[in-house]
C-alpha cells in the first residue's frame, strides 16, 4: 500500500460527534485542508442511522462544536457574520471575525443566539431544561457595550503594551491576554444576559466546567495559587439565575477537575488530585453532594486515572482511562466499586470524546491503522462504527504488521512496546525508535495525526513504540518512575532494554537505527545523544537540551521546579544531573533539529542552544524552524514539510 504525507493532510479528521436527543441521527465536525488558505477547515456533516453521511454545514465560514438543545436544534459555533442569516457569505471571514453560538432549526435555517463582543470560546446547553451557558472572553473594567469597541482600537492602534505581577505570563504559543475567560448566562432565545464570573480574572483561565440536568446550575473549577507556585483548583457552583456562587470543594494543594453531574442534579463526580513533593499527582474519582457533602472516592484500589464522561442506563459511572497501551470505556458500580472494561470496536484501540446518544452513548474511535471515525455504545453494550468519512478506502493493515510486546526494564520491571514492520518484511529494515513526550503520556493503539508511523512505514522503515517509565495507563508506581529528578535514570535504562531485544530481532538492522521524538521525547533522544553512539541518526523536536536554561523561559516554570524536585538557584548540580547539555562532548551521531518558533512550552532557546553546540563540536547537525507553529506543527504545508526534511535527512544519513 502506498501512502505519503501528501495522503495524511489530504484525509479528513473527524474532531467531534454530537447525537440528536433521540439518537436518530449524528452531527459530526470535520475539518479538511482549505486550498486557499491551506490550513484546516471545520466542517459539520449529518450522519444518519443509516450511516448515510453528507455535510451539513460548510462553506467559507467556520462550523465547529456541534451540540443538541433539548427539542433535537443543533447548536454551533462559527465565525459566519451574524447578518448573513439567508445564504453562506461568497468570502472567508477576516481572521478578526468573532465566533458566536448560532442554532440550526429542523428547517434548515440559521440563526445567531449570540453576539459576545469578543466572541464565543465554548458553550453548553442543560440535558433537561432551558437556558445557554457560555465561555466568553471579557476585558475587565470596559463597560459591555464598549468591549468591542476597545478591543478593535486597540488591536488597530495600540498600544501593545503588556503588564504582569504575577505568573505564568504565557501559555502554549500565546502571551496571556488582558481579555480573561467569563461565564456568561442566556435565556432559550438568546436574550437575558447575565455574567456569572464578573470579577473573574485568572480564575478560569483553563477550566473545567459542566451545566446541571435541569440547568439551574453552573459549577466550574476555579484557580489559586498554592506554596508550590502552581494552581489548586476548587469547585464553585453558580446559581444561573441569581449569580450567587458557592464552594463545594477546596482543600488546600488538591486539584479538582472534570465535573460531571449524576442524571437527577443531586450528585457530583469529579477527578481529584494532591500536590505533593516527591509523587507525580495521582488522579483519582470522588463523588459528593451538590452542597459539597458526603465526599467519597470511588473505586479506590483501581490503579488508573478515570476521566467521568458520562452514566450508563443501569446507573454505572463511564469512564475513558489509559489501559495497557489503550484507552478504553470502562463502567463503575458505585455500590461495589467495580470496575468493568466495555467492549471496543475492532481494530480501534482508543475511545474518546464521548457523548450520550440515545439511551447510549456516541464518540470517536481510533487505532494504529485506523483513523479517527465516530462511534456508538447502545444500551446492550453493542459497539458499532458510525461513520466512515477519514479515508483512504485501502486497508491501513496492508501497511503494517503490528505487534504488541513487553521486555524487562530497570530493576526487572515489564515494559511495553509496539512494534511495527512492514507488511511481508524479512530482512533487516532501518528502524525508527520513536519516544512519546510528556513524560506523562503513552503510545496507545491509536491513530496519532503529529506523530504518524505509517507515513514512513510505507517508506519501508520499521518503527518501535515504546512505553517506558512515566507512560500511563501502567500503574501510578510506573508513572512515579519519572517524578523528582528521574528523567535519565530508569526511563534511559527501560529504553535501553527496548531497544536491545528489538536490534536482535531478524527484521530489524541494527546499524540503521534512528531515534526520533518530541517534547520530552526530543529531551530523551538529546540525552542519547550524549550517552550512546548505536544510533545511525538522530531526529529531535521541540526538545529540552539545557535544563538550567529552560527552567527559566518555559510557560509554566512552577510546574517544571514542581515536577523536577529542584531548582536551579539553590540545588543547581541536581537540575543538571540528567541534563543533555553537560554530555554534549560526547556527541557524535549525525542530528536532525527541528522546531517551532512559536514553542513557548520548550522555547526555541533550546533548538538554538543545542545546534550551536553540535556545530561547535564537529557534529552534523541541520536546524530546521517554522516560524509560525507552536509545540506542534499544525498547518498542512509545513506537516509536509516535516515529514519531507524528517525522511530527507534520514536517508542522506543513512547512505
Amino acid at each position: 500500500m502506498a501512502f505519503s504525507v501528501q495522503d495524511l493532510v489530504a484525509m479528513r479528521r473527524v474532531q467531534a460527534v454530537a447525537a440528536a436527543p433521540d439518537g436518530s441521527w449524528h452531527a459530526v465536525e470535520v475539518h479538511t485542508v482549505d486550498a486557499e488558505t491551506g490550513r484546516y477547515h471545520p466542517a459539520i456533516w449529518r450522519v444518519d442511522e443509516d450511516g448515510m453521511a453528507t455535510p451539513l454545514l460548510e462553506g467559507q465560514c467556520a462550523y465547529k462544536q456541534p451540540a443538541f438543545r433539548r427539542d433535537g436544534t443543533l447548536g454551533f459555533v462559527t465565525n459566519r457574520p451574524t447578518d448573513a442569516r439567508a445564504e453562506e457569505p461568497e468570502e472567508a471571514p477576516g481572521d478578526d471575525a468573532r465566533n458566536q453560538l448560532w442554532l440550526r432549526d429542523d428547517a434548515g435555517a440559521l440563526h445567531p443566539l449570540t453576539d459576545e463582543p469578543l466572541g464565543v470560546q465554548a458553550f453548553a446547553f442543560p440535558e433537561a431544561g432551558d437556558g445557554i451557558v457560555v465561555m466568553a472572553p471579557v476585558l475587565l473594567g470596559v463597560p459591555f457595550e464598549k468591549q468591542r469597541e476597545i478591543d478593535d482600537d486597540r488591536k488597530k492602534r495600540g498600544p501593545s503594551i503588556r503588564s504582569y505581577t504575577e505568573g505564568p505570563v504565557r501559555h502554549w504559543d500565546h502571551w496571556v491576554p488582558k481579555a480573561a475567560p467569563h461565564l456568561v448566562a442566556y435565556d432559550a432565545e438568546g436574550q437575558n444576559r447575565r455574567d456569572l464570573t464578573p470579577e473573574a480574572d485568572r480564575e478560569h483561565r483553563q477550566s473545567d466546567w459542566t451545566v446541571s440536568p435541569d440547568g439551574r446550575l453552573v459549577v466550574v473549577t476555579s484557580s489559586r495559587k498554592n506554596r508550590f507556585g502552581l494552581n489548586d483548583l476548587k469547585l464553585l457552583a453558580i446559581d444561573v439565575a441569581t449569580g450567587e456562587g458557592r464552594v463545594l470543594f477546596d482543600e488546600p494543594e488538591q486539584v479538582a477537575t472534570a465535573p460531571c453531574f449524576t442524571k437527577d442534579g443531586a450528585r457530583l463526580v469529579f477527578s481529584q488530585q494532591t500536590w505533593a513533593e516527591g509523587v507525580c499527582p495521582q488522579e483519582r474519582l470522588f463523588i459528593m453532594g451538590v452542597d459539597g457533602t458526603e465526599r467519597t472516592e470511588i473505586a479506590p484500589d483501581w490503579d488508573r486515572w478515570g476521566h467521568p464522561v458520562g452514566w450508563l442506563a443501569d446507573g454505572r459511572l463511564l469512564v475513558t482511562a489509559d489501559d495497557d497501551a489503550q484507552h478504553p470505556m470502562f463502567a463503575i458500580d458505585l455500590s461495589t466499586h467495580t470496575v468493568e472494561a466495555l467492549p471496543m470496536p475492532e481494530g480501534r484501540g482508543h475511545l474518546g470524546s464521548v457523548v450520550p446518544s440515545g439511551t447510549g452513548f456516541a464518540g470517536i474511535a481510533h487505532g494504529l491503522q485506523a483513523p479517527p471515525e465516530a462511534f456508538r455504545l447502545d444500551a446492550d453494550g453493542t459497539v458499532s462504527m458510525l461513520t466512515s468519512l477519514a479515508g483512504p478506502t485501502t486497508p491501513f493493515t496492508a501497511l503494517a504488521d503490528v505487534e504488541n510486546h513487553t521486555v524487562a526494564g530497570a530493576a526487572g520491571d515489564p515494559v511495553q512496546y509496539w512494534l511495527l514492520v512492514p507488511k511481508g518484511a524479512t530482512g533487516p529494515c532501518p528502524t525508527f525508535i520513536w519516544i512519546h513526550g510528556g513524560p506523562i503520556g503513552a503510545w496507545n493503539d491509536q491513530w496519532h495525526w503529529r506523530w504518524n508511523a505509517n507515513v514512513v512505514l510505507a517508506q519501508g522503515y520499521a518503527v518501535v513504540l515504546p512505553n517506558p517509565r512515566g507512560s500511563t495507563g501502567f500503574g501510578q508506581a510506573f508513572v512515579d518512575g519519572i517524578w523528582d529528578n528521574q528523567w535519565g535514570a530508569a526511563c534511559y535504562d527501560d529504553l535501553t532494554a527496548v531497544v536491545d531485544r528489538v536490534a536482535a530481532d531478524p527484521r530489524v538492522d541494527q546499524d540503521r537505527m534512528i531515534a526520533m521524538g518530541g517534547s520530552f521525547g526530543g529531551y530523551m533522544t538529546n540525552e542519547i545523544g550524549g550517552r550512546t553512539d548505536r544510533f545511525a541518526c538522530l531526529v529531535t523536536h521541540a526538545s529540552l537540551y539545557d535544563l538550567p536554561m529552560f527552567a527559566g523561559t518555559t510557560d509554566h516554570p512552577s510546574f517544571w521546579r514542581f515536577q523536577n524536585g529542584a531548582d536551579r538557584w539553590t540545588d543547581l548540580d541536581a537540575v543538571n544531573r540528567y541534563s543533555p547539555h553537560r554530555n554534549v562532548t560526547n556527541w557524535k551521531t549525525p542530528t536532525l533539529i527541528l522546531h517551532g518558533e512559536r514553542d513557548y512550552r520548550v522555547p526555541i532557546s533550546e533548538a538554538l542552544a543545542l545546534f550551536d553546540a553540535l556545530q561547535h563540536h564537529g557534529v552534523p547537525s541541520e536546524l530546521v524552524v517554522f516560524p509560525d507553529e507552536n509545540h506542534w506543527i499544525l498547518r498542512p504545508r509545513n506537516i509536509e514539510a516535516w515529514y519531507d526534511k524528517v525522511l530527507e535527512f534520514v536517508a542522506k544519513t543513512l547512505g
